[in-house]
C-alpha cells in the first residue's frame, strides 16, 4: 500500500461504492470520481451501450484504461465498477496508489439494490440472483486480494460507513507509521 492521499472502493454492484464515495469524499475534502461514470463521460454512450456494441472485453479495455488515469491522480476517492479487479493491471494500480476499501453486502442486499436497475448489462438475465452469486464466487477473492480494510455496508447508513472508513484509514496510516518508525 502505497498512500497518497487516495481511497479506492471496490467491491460487487449494490454495495453502495457510489454513494459511499461521494459521502465519504465530502468528510474527507476530496474530489470524488466513479470509474464507470467517468467512462461514459468519455464515449459520449452509457454502459449498456458500450456492452452492446463493444461486448464485454471491450468496455474492459476502456475499464482499464480509465482505472490508470484515475488511479494516477492524488488525493481523490474512487469507486470502481464491480469487475475492475478482474484485470490484474488494474489490481496492481489500485494497491500500489492508495488504500483500497472492499465494501461488501449480502447477496439478498446487492439484489433488492440492483434490481430495478437497467444500467446493469450482466444482470439483465432471467435468474440476476444466480448471476450475482456466480460473479461472487469468482470475485470475492480478487476484492479481498486487494482489500486493505474491508466494511459490510448491509442496512447501514453511507454516513456511518464512511465515517468507519475514515477512522479505519487513520488506524492504518497510525499503525504503518509507527511500524516503519521501528524499521529506521
Amino acid at each position: 500500500m502505497k498512500y497518497s492521499g487516495n481511497i479506492f472502493l471496490v467491491g460487487p454492484m449494490g454495495v453502495g461504492k457510489t454513494t459511499i464515495g461521494r459521502v465519504l469524499a465530502e468528510q474527507m475534502g476530496q474530489e470524488f470520481f466513479d470509474s464507470d461514470r467517468e467512462i461514459e463521460a468519455t464515449t459520449g454512450a452509457d454502459i449498456p451501450w458500450i456492452f452492446d456494441v463493444e461486448g464485454e472485453s471491450g468496455f474492459r479495455q476502456r475499464e482499464q484504461r480509465m482505472i490508470d488515469l484515475l488511479t494516477s491522480k492524488h488525493n481523490i476517492i474512487l469507486a470502481t465498477g464491480g469487475g475492475a479487479v478482474l484485470a490484474e493491471i488494474n489490481r496492481e494500480h489500485l494497491m500500489s496508489r492508495g488504500i483500497v476499501v472492499y465494501l461488501r453486502a449480502s447477496i439478498r442486499q446487492q439484489v433488492e439494490r440492483t434490481s430495478r436497475d437497467k444500467n446493469r448489462p450482466l444482470l439483465q438475465t432471467p435468474d440476476p440472483e444466480a448471476k450475482i452469486r456466480e460473479l461472487m464466487k469468482l470475485r470475492d477473492p480478487l476484492y479481498s486480494e486487494v482489500a486493505d480494510i474491508v466494511i459490510d455496508t448491509n442496512r447501514r447508513n453511507p454516513r456511518s460507513v464512511g465515517l468507519e472508513i475514515v477512522r479505519q484509514v487513520k488506524d492504518l496510516l497510525n499503525e504503518n507509521s509507527s511500524s516503519s518508525d521501528r524499521h529506521d
